[in-house]
């Protein structure tokens, strides 16, 4: 009877040659393409650097799924994480340069989201990174 370890066959690769292609694309959807991620990211370029803070976000993240997309970017290399308090230990999370060069795709996903969904807005948040067009 074989055994298979379930958490392990259902994570992401993350090594370089557990890639499914050579393509740019696919290979950046891996790492950012659910649909949280580039929340994350927008409200880090926004200001936001604690749990707490993306909780208040209005798209309304799960807490396992917040912890799970933070251990994952952080992983890949687009955050880090520093503490802040000992105890109980908190972190504050902030854009690697990787990760700040996202800004310039969610700009132009912002724009594009303006200019063609009806009822979308430019200032969501506080410090809103979308560029003036």
């Amino acid at each position: 009877m074989q055994v298979t370890n379930m958490k392990n066959a259902t994570s992401k690769p993350t090594s370089e040659s557990a890639r499914r292609s050579d393509c740019p694309v696919a290979n950046a959807l891996d790492r950012v393409g659910d649909k949280w991620s580039l929340l994350i990211v927008r409200d880090m370029l926004a200001g936001k650097t604690t749990y707490g803070q993306f909780l208040e976000s209005p798209e309304g993240i799960p807490t396992n799924i917040l912890s799970d997309r933070l251990k994952r970017m952080e992983r890949f290399g687009i955050i880090k994480r520093a503490a802040y308090q000992k105890r109980p230990v908190r972190h504050d999370y902030s854009l690697t340069p990787e990760g700040k060069q996202l800004g310039i795709v969610l700009r132009e996903l912002a724009a594009w989201g303006l200019e063609n969904i009806a009822g979308t807005k430019k200032a969501i948040l506080p410090g809103s990174f979308v560029s003036k067009r």
